[in-house]
């Protein structure tokens, strides 16, 4: 069973746009901002958000290795973020199509606002998977439960092609996102996560303090330092 999200209520601002293309507000042009400003009425009427998930509960655990019903999830990152848990929430989440596809139009005509428009882009997406993320977070509220950190197949620690068992556990296609054979998602501007829950786990942890270029990331130097 799984549960179908398509109803979203954000409004993008400069701001999102501009974490979007990976620019720090802060020190932002007033060029960028504008440039920010002029993508979004267009964002908002490209992008056609939906998502669903789904909640698996866990079987065992052992080192990087954590096993459910179908399968078991494998790697340095797994073992970090889904010790203790005893379930994990799975979801995936899009904007669409329309917009990738009017970002490669403008890219031959207007590149600037391509990139400004590709950001907003990543920003829509980001909104899409708080709100599934905030559902998530009410439904362990309720339950007096706890939530871990979040974590995604492809990032550091988690081998990419295990995107193909999420992919076995929602059905996908029924929002209209499929796997290349590289099991990155189509369209695009996609991303599918794993929130574990379970009684005492800390959601304060995040993937990039494992990385192993931590200590050299200009982001995340810019954000510590914000």
């Amino acid at each position: 069973m799984y549960e179908l999200v398509t109803e979203f209520d954000f409004t993008l601002t400069e701001e999102d746009v501009l974490k979007g293309q990976g620019i720090d507000p802060e020190r932002a042009s007033p060029k960028l901002f504008e440039n920010a400003r002029d993508v979004i009425e267009e964002t908002h009427s490209l992008i056609n958000p939906a998502a669903m998930y789904t909640i698996i509960e866990v079987t065992d655990f052992e080192h990087q290795k954590i096993t459910f019903e179908g399968g078991s999830f494998e790697g340095p990152l797994v073992g970090k973020a889904m010790a203790g848990a005893e379930h994990l929430n799975i979801a995936i989440c899009t904007i669409g199509g329309d917009l990738e596809q009017r970002v490669q139009e403008l890219m031959a005509e207007n590149p600037i606002m391509g990139v400004a428009l590709d950001g907003a882009g990543i920003a829509a997406v980001r909104k899409v998977s708080e709100t599934v993320e905030d559902i998530i977070s009410k439904k362990a509220c309720e339950l007096d439960l706890s939530l871990g950190m979040r974590a995604q197949p492809g990032q550091e620690g988690w081998p990419i092609e295990q995107q193909r068992l999420v992919f076995s556990i929602l059905p996908a296609d029924k929002i209209g996102i499929r796997l290349s054979d590289s099991c990155l998602m189509i369209p695009r501007k996609s991303v599918s996560f794993i929130i574990p829950r379970g009684k005492d786990l800390d959601s304060s942890m995040i993937p990039c303090d494992f990385c192993s270029k931590r200590n050299r990331c200009d982001w995340r130097k810019q954000k510590q330092s914000s």
